[in-house]
């Protein structure tokens, strides 16, 4: 037998089955044939046999065994004692397999016993089983003809014999089991696959050709099986355990051969095989080519993959989730893939159902945790967020309550707004329903997040952080959904809340629209038909028993309530974040708690604070309330709940008479800008507040006839153009002939707003007409205050108001007032008017303005203008002297380069580095007059 037949022999088939980690063929063909050449010793071979592990020393055998003569070299000669130690080991380890094949032919034996005795019936044998202990050299083909398995016994005894080889898999080292036996040993064994239930017959040709012909014949037919491959396509498995050996072989060998796009088809077939494959080792494998199956994972794939490791956990329990599983995650933890560590994160809360409690509060916590403080990517910090959230519907150990509760705030803290959107809508439901079962939210959770804006507040009389303000009182609101869930299940009826007969309907505007299902009440309580059967009693017991004995609901009157409104009158009321924020806040509570909570026990308690009536109007108390935020608050957050009649008429009184108590007591109106800003917002309460300013320009005080018109300001911006010209101008104009001069004054910037807000060209007459009237008529020739006034709403509106009436009113009209203005003989005056015309100026120079009125109105304005700051103030004539010197020269370069058509003066004027430098120092003018006089020099 030659070296070439030795190698190339059936033997070699089984260096796949045993894993072998030396060299194949052609490898071990080349190792061979260098032996035989002298090139290598006997001594090599044996260290590469001695390299491998025991069960696959006997894939050797053949090889060492058969060695041909014509190797007997002198090189091998020398290492034959070796070789023959080799042998005698193999022989040693033979005789260990015959061993234990045997106890597996008498385990069998005793279930075929165990079987006829159970079933009791007869068993017909339709051949003889081949012995276990046949010669493993035997022709593979004579073993095939004679080895006939039972059919009977293999088809009613199949579970059993299942059962039973896991039995032995459990007792016997997997590296003796038939996994390391020869194939032709293994073919002699019984099969219980279904497929073998019968004997296959071939049928044989009625020929006298030899079967040596035969086998010659059959050679032309191409077939390989000295691949990996073709070894395994020239078995065929028969039995479940062999397939899913099968598939643990050739699964790593078919992943990295499949397009990326496609490999998703491959998840069911690692995950089965993942699941029943006996190895552990080979389990590790299949998952963690799970787990990099795809370079960069889409949603979609991943989402696939967490469907794959969910049905795994299932299947495999608790233990072998956390023993093969979580390895796999926590490997990739810092991959420097972001979507890798997305599935991380998506996965620690797919899995959370199916892992042990210990490990769910331990080491899925830490892993979260680490990933919330660590990663830089927002989608993975979103995705821990919503694992928390889930972790927190499973944790039962009361230890890591504050861990959670510092978890909590750092997610609230998240620079990322998807971050902070999931808090609220997963996380933050999630922790509070566990809060809710220690009996924390009234004792802990609420009360610290009260106690840190009140802190906040304290320590921001200098500058109040806005943003940690937002996030403490948006967490608040959050939790209003759970605090009213707690309230109803310990509630005095909530034992009598059984669903029997017609349930109740809600109504759909009953409570806000919550953020996520977590936060409708219906799922906290358990469902809509409990619910309405619960707020059915709670409405009755509010309105005819009271609250007597319910602590629940007396901690949000007496401790909650009373809190929110002294935390309202710290807050600064010209900040419209804050009003905005608690407005929405209490707007939610009172929605959620519904309309008899808020008539009897929320409206109750901001009354006796605002104390509204004429009585306080000298009274310094009742002045400084009206002055703060709890006004804007209480009219926007409580007022506006409900949209009834009654509730409608209540609030326009409300804003009735704030207007005429801080009118008539000449308080700061700050508080009611803030009310009709919020509710501006809305175009639903447009008519209410014009109704609320009618109320004003018609009453018998100026002092409210003037903040009336200085409200209509705020209210144009947001209002259509049909209800500016049907109800904003009517008002204005009849208080623009108000017999006050300070009512006539207070119209014109809301005047100003609407030229420059409206586009309607009889609406724009109409004002222009008016606010002619204010400069050319002899009545207001020496009305400081109006000029003052005007000239202010000019620099204001200018920039933005509609071209021509900035062309053909503003700017000539501002040129008349800078002339009047130097015949101003009150220094004092004259200064005034000098810095808004200044102002204006500033404001107008950054406009398109044509050459002609440049130089008929613009520049003879600033030349008027810089008369009274030579005299008034210098750091001012110095910016403006500059000015001019730029536009004149503008002016005379434009007009030697003969351009055709006007051309806008003020867009060279301002060129970049100009304009810049102008913008930059105009608010700045306390510096020194010499560092101002630098300003617009030229650069050399």
């Amino acid at each position: 037998m030659d070296l070439e037949s030795v190698v190339q022999s059936e033997d070699f088939e089984l260096w796949d089955d045993v894993g072998l980690n030396i060299p194949k063929p052609p490898d071990l063909l080349q190792l061979y044939r260098d032996f035989g050449n002298h090139q290598v010793t006997g001594k090599d071979l044996v260290d590469v046999a001695s390299g491998v592990e025991e069960d696959e020393l006997e894939a050797l055998t053949p090889i060492l065994c058969n060695l041909p003569p014509t190797l007997e070299t002198p090189a091998a000669v020398e290492n034959s004692l070796l070789v023959k130690k080799l042998e005698d080991k193999i022989s040693l380890l033979n005789s260990e397999k015959w061993s234990l094949m045997e106890q597996i032919r008498r385990l069998e034996s005793e279930m075929d016993f165990l079987k006829n005795e159970h079933f009791a019936s007869p068993v017909v044998c339709d051949s003889v089983q081949p012995s276990l202990d046949q010669s493993p050299h035997k022709d593979s083909e004579d073993s095939g003809q004679d080895s006939v398995i039972n059919s009977s016994d293999m088809g009613e005894n199949k579970d059993i014999h299942l059962s039973k080889s896991d039995e032995i898999d459990s007792t016997i080292p997997k590296e003796n089991f038939p996994r390391s036996f020869p194939r032709r040993e293994r073919e002699g064994m019984p099969s219980s696959s279904p497929s073998n239930k019968s004997t296959v017959h071939f049928d044989k040709p009625n020929r006298k050709l030899s079967p040596a012909f035969h086998q010659a014949l059959l050679s032309f037919c191409r077939m390989s099986a000295d691949s990996r491959l073709g070894s395994e396509v020239s078995r065929i498995a028969d039995s479940e355990k062999s397939v899913m050996l099968m598939l643990g072989r050739c699964l790593p060998h078919i992943v990295p051969n499949v397009l990326l796009a496609k490999r998703e088809e491959l998840i069911p077939l690692i995950l089965c095989t993942a699941c029943l494959h006996p190895e552990p080792k080979e389990r590790d494998q299949l998952l963690h080519i799970l787990f990099n199956l795809i370079k960069r994972p889409d949603d979609e794939q991943r989402q696939m993959i967490l469907t794959g490791c969910v049905a795994f956990a299932r299947h495999v329990g608790p233990t072998r989730v956390e023993a093969e599983l979580l390895p796999q995650c926590w490997e990739q933890i810092n991959h420097k893939y972001p979507e890798r560590r997305l599935l991380v994160a998506e996965s620690c809360g797919a899995l959370a159902p199916y892992l042990p409690k210990e490990i769910r509060s331990s080491l899925v916590l830490s892993m979260l945790q680490q990933m919330l403080m660590e990663d830089k990517a927002d989608l993975v910090r979103e995705a821990v967020i919503k694992s928390l959230g889930i972790i927190m519907g499973y944790i039962d150990d009361p230890d890591k309550y504050q861990q959670g509760f510092e978890l909590l705030l750092s997610a609230l803290g998240d620079p990322s707004e998807r971050v902070v959107s999931a808090t609220h809508q997963v996380f933050l439901p999630a922790y509070a329903a566990w809060t809710t079962e220690l009996g924390n939210l009234q004792s802990h959770l609420i009360p610290t997040l009260l106690n840190k804006i009140e802190k906040l507040l304290r320590e921001g009389e200098h500058g109040l952080d806005e943003h940690k303000l937002h996030m403490y009182l948006s967490a608040l609101q959050s939790l209003i959904p759970s605090l009213f869930a707690l309230v109803l299940q310990n509630a005095p009826f909530s034992s009598k809340a059984k669903l029997h007969g017609e349930v109740p309907q809600i109504e759909v505007t009953r409570f806000p629209r919550p953020m996520s299902p977590l936060q409708d009440v219906s799922t906290i309580i358990g469902s809509r038909e409990q619910l309405a059967v619960l707020l059915q009693l709670y409405d009755y017991q509010l309105e005819h028993e009271g609250t007597t004995g319910w602590e629940s609901l007396l901690w949000v009157v007496n401790q909650l309530l009373p809190q929110l409104i002294e935390i309202v009158g710290k807050i600064n009321v010209t900040s419209t974040t804050c009003v905005h924020e608690f407005s929405r806040f209490f707007w939610r509570l009172c929605r959620t708690f519904g309309k008899i909570f808020t008539n009897t026990k929320v409206k109750p308690q901001f009354q006796e604070i605002l104390r509204l009536s004429e009585e306080n109007i000298d009274s310094s108390a009742g002045n400084g309330v009206l002055t703060k935020a709890t006004v804007p608050i209480y009219a926007t957050g409580v007022l506006t709940c409900y949209i009834q009649e009654e509730d409608r008429k209540l609030l326009i009184g409300f804003l009735e008479d704030v207007m005429t108590l801080l009118s008539l007591s000449h308080a700061p109106l700050d508080s009611l800008k803030a009310s009709f800003v919020e509710l501006g917002a809305n175009p639903a309460y447009h008519e209410l507040l014009l109704t609320v300013l009618w109320y004003g320009v018609v009453h018998t005080s100026a002092l409210v006839r003037c903040t009336a018109a200085r409200m209509f300001e705020l209210l144009v911006k947001g209002v259509n153009e049909t209800l500016v010209a049907q109800r904003v101008v009517p008002a204005l104009i009849t208080l623009s002939s108000d017999p006050e001069i300070s009512v006539r004054i207070a119209t014109i910037p809301a005047f100003g707003t609407i030229m420059e807000t409206v586009i309607q060209r009889e609406l724009l007459e109409r004002v222009k007409m008016q606010l002619a009237s204010f400069l050319e008529d002899p009545q207001y020739q020496d009305q400081y205050s109006l000029h003052t006034e005007i000239i202010k709403t000019f620099g204001r509106v200018g920039p933005n108001a509609e071209p021509r009436f900035r062309d053909e009113f503003v700017i000539p009209h501002l040129h008349k007032l800078a002339l009047v203005n130097n015949l101003q003989i009150v220094d004092s005056k004259r200064l005034d008017i000098a810095t808004h015309l200044f102002e204006a100026y500033s404001a107008l120079s950054c406009c398109f303005i044509s050459e002609d009125l440049m130089v008929n109105h613009f520049l003879p304005g600033l030349r008027c203008l810089r008369i009274d700051m030579e005299h008034l103030s210098p750091e001012h004539e110095v910016i403006l002297t500059s000015m001019i010197k730029e536009c004149e020269q503008k002016v005379e370069n434009k007009t030697v380069q003969e351009p055709q058509g006007s051309m806008s003066i003020a867009a060279s004027l301002v060129s970049e580095d100009t304009k810049t430098k102008f913008l930059n120092k105009m608010g700045q003018l306390t510096t020194s007059g010499a560092m101002l006089a630098n300003v617009f020099q030229r650069k050399k």
